[in-house]
């Protein structure tokens, strides 16, 4: 069979929820860069050159990028349900969904626990506090984040590579490499726009991946 992915049969009861599943990641990607650029526009002291997009959970508005966290780890999470479920051969299909669920949940993660003031950011928050707990904790997700989307990637471009799939294999080779990329400019100039570039790479390839799932699994519905 040539298709991409086996689908649920159009009969089966859960087909429908699969779908239905899927699209939640489809709207996550997008979801958490759109409400994360609109506030990079509107939240005063903050600057994307020298602050990570994190910070944004702190002061007065940081609910919103708390709450953003946490929704988009939610659906992506909900995203990874429905890959388990349409993905039901061939390579990758139990360490693909379960590593993004995984990276689901560093999101989650990130929301639950914030960052301490960095670098001005709040406005009059003191840079020479003491780390807290509580961005210890934050500190982990992204460094997990990244690592989980990487092994993500490599999984999928083994299972695209398997079918045929070349341009998709491709594409998820590039962005592991994506992610890898900030790691070279770490303590210079540019790490922080290259961290941001770099996840907006990362999200949106995998609201790409349930998004084309997700039409793998009408495509299959259609000819049922």
């Amino acid at each position: 069979m040539t298709a991409i992915d086996h689908a649920a049969p159009a009969a089966h009861p859960t087909a429908g929820q699969s779908r239905r599943l899927l699209m939640c990641g489809v709207v996550a990607g997008p979801l958490y860069l759109t409400v994360t650029a609109a506030q990079l526009l509107t939240r005063d002291g903050f600057d994307s050159a020298r602050h990570p997009l994190s910070l944004l959970s702190l002061g007065t508005f940081g609910w919103i990028q708390i709450a953003n966290f946490v929704v988009a780890g939610v659906l992506f999470f909900a995203g990874a349900l429905g890959m388990r479920r349409v993905m039901v051969g061939g390579v990758g299909r139990t360490w693909g969904p379960r590593l993004i669920g995984f990276f689901a949940l560093t999101l989650v993660w990130a929301g639950v626990f914030v960052p301490d003031p960095s670098d001005g950011f709040p406005t009059n928050s003191s840079v020479e506090a003491a780390p807290t707990m509580h961005g210890i904790l934050h500190s982990v997700a992204p460094v997990l984040a990244f690592l989980v989307l990487i092994a993500a990637c490599v999984v999928f471009a083994r299972r695209f590579f398997r079918q045929g799939r070349r341009g998709w294999a491709v594409y998820s080779v590039g962005v592991a490499l994506a992610l890898l990329a900030p790691d070279v400019l770490i303590g210079r100039t540019g790490f922080t726009v290259a961290l941001a570039a770099a996840a907006v790479v990362g999200w949106t390839w995998v609201s790409e991946i349930a998004l084309h799932l997700a039409r793998s699994a009408g495509h299959h519905r259609g000819r049922a």
